[in-house]
């Protein structure tokens, strides 16, 4: 193995609704926990779906003063207090490390919403000049990173990655081709966001692709059942630190996983429906599996994007039989439990594709209990399963066509 080229996970910070560290984030998994709810944030009685994803137990004031936070959106304060924990996950001393070899690499879908939602009432009530002038530092999209990066003060490639549901999933591949020319030793990878706000929850309402399982919260969220209804909002952050295999060696860190390859194609055919034959998300999968130097038959588990939607399980599930034939490979999705992240999602799945390949434990697909005949997959329903396995895949497909694949492997 070329320790120039090969990367490995060595820590990962996460917060979602199941879990706000590793290990209560792995457990809640690995238990089948469920953290959709009534959305709290705000009242939802008016809209058509109540429910969603919200990392409630969060508190910006255990990594920021309070003049800090303030300046910091939440989707930024998510992004940031993650890296710090992937970087304390990872026992990774920045102040003995290369500042300027240390990078960052953290998109957003959306950027700030909630702000945006807020300032433009408030325009709209009290006319120009009423607007805060830290709105526009605050929602564009590349702020998650660009604030990670001053908050531990790292000097390195910095890019805010923005690519629909495969946002999170893009930054990590982004981030291995980075390290793979040489630009950085470690890079914090990752994604964040925070789009549950009345506006955005409207907005993909008013496209049909919400659940609205509004009086069962914890089993809205099906994906590949014959009856689900769509999917739920859920918001959160997670990062990895990503490190070359010969810097993590010299500095004694023990890999998660290796960061073997990484795969992306575009659908080129609509704006929010897959191509419903499956062929370009197929071909995202053979060529990050290809990118990994490895064969499709050495894949032992699939983290499914899975969003719980009628048209895209579907078409998941066949381009998942044109990449790897009428093998039964185990897939299941952690949406069934968080939601979908959107920007965040792939991250998130990520972090979890890295733990099952650690522990040898694939978590469970929730919910499931009717088989839909156009999914058919093994989809490691409603119960974990032990299972050692040496390479896994984490897919994600986003609006636009645009779609993504990661492949992690046994260190």
């Amino acid at each position: 193995m070329d320790k120039n080229k090969a990367v490995v996970v060595t820590g990962i910070g996460v917060f979602t609704s199941i879990g706000c560290n590793r290990s209560d984030f792995w457990n809640s998994l690995i238990t089948g926990t469920s953290g959709i709810k009534r959305i709290q944030s705000f009242d939802p009685q008016l809209h058509k779906t109540h429910i969603g994803s919200e990392v409630i137990s969060y508190k910006p004031e255990d990594y920021f003063d309070r003049k800090e936070a303030r300046k910091l959106a939440r989707v930024s304060q998510l992004a940031c207090s993650a890296a710090i924990e992937a970087v304390k996950d990872a026992d990774l001393d920045l102040n003995i490390e290369d500042r300027s070899r240390i990078g960052c690499v953290i998109g957003s879908a959306a950027g700030d919403p909630i702000h945006m939602e807020d300032q433009l009432i408030r325009f709209i009530k009290m006319g120009p000049g009423s607007v805060n002038p830290l709105t526009v530092p605050r929602v564009i999209a590349n702020m998650p990173a660009s604030n990670a990066a001053i908050v531990l003060n790292i000097h390195g490639p910095n890019l805010g990655i923005s690519a629909a549901c495969t946002t999170g999933t893009h930054s990590i591949g982004i981030a291995l081709g980075l390290m793979r020319a040489g630009m950085a030793d470690v890079i914090l990878a990752g994604g964040a966001e925070s789009t549950i706000t009345p506006y955005v929850l409207d907005g993909y309402s008013s496209m049909g692709v919400l659940s609205t399982c509004n009086e069962n919260p914890e089993k809205a969220s099906r994906p590949f059942d014959l009856n689900r209804d769509g999917f739920v909002m859920g918001e959160g952050a997670c990062v990895l630190v990503l490190e070359t295999l010969e810097h993590a060696e010299n500095r004694g860190a023990k890999p998660l996983a290796l960061l073997s390859g990484f795969g992306m194609t575009s659908d080129a055919y609509g704006i929010a429906a897959p191509e419903p034959n499956g062929i370009w998300a197929a071909s995202a999968m053979q060529l990050a599996v290809k990118d990994a130097g490895l064969n499709p038959e050495d894949i032992g588990y699939i983290n499914a994007h899975g969003t719980s939607t009628k048209v895209n399980d579907k078409t998941e599930a066949i381009a998942i039989k044109k990449a790897f034939g009428n093998r039964s490979i185990p897939v299941s999705s952690n949406k069934s439990m968080i939601g979908h992240l959107l920007g965040a999602a792939g991250a998130v799945e990520a972090a979890a594709t890295v733990l099952s390949v650690y522990h040898g434990i694939l978590p469970p697909t929730i919910n499931f209990e009717t088989k839909d005949p156009e999914c058919d997959l093994d989809v490691i329903p409603n119960k974990a399963r032990v299972v050692k396995i040496e390479a896994a895949i984490s897919n994600s497909f986003g609006f636009g066509g645009q779609n993504g694949v990661l492949v992690f492997t046994k260190s």
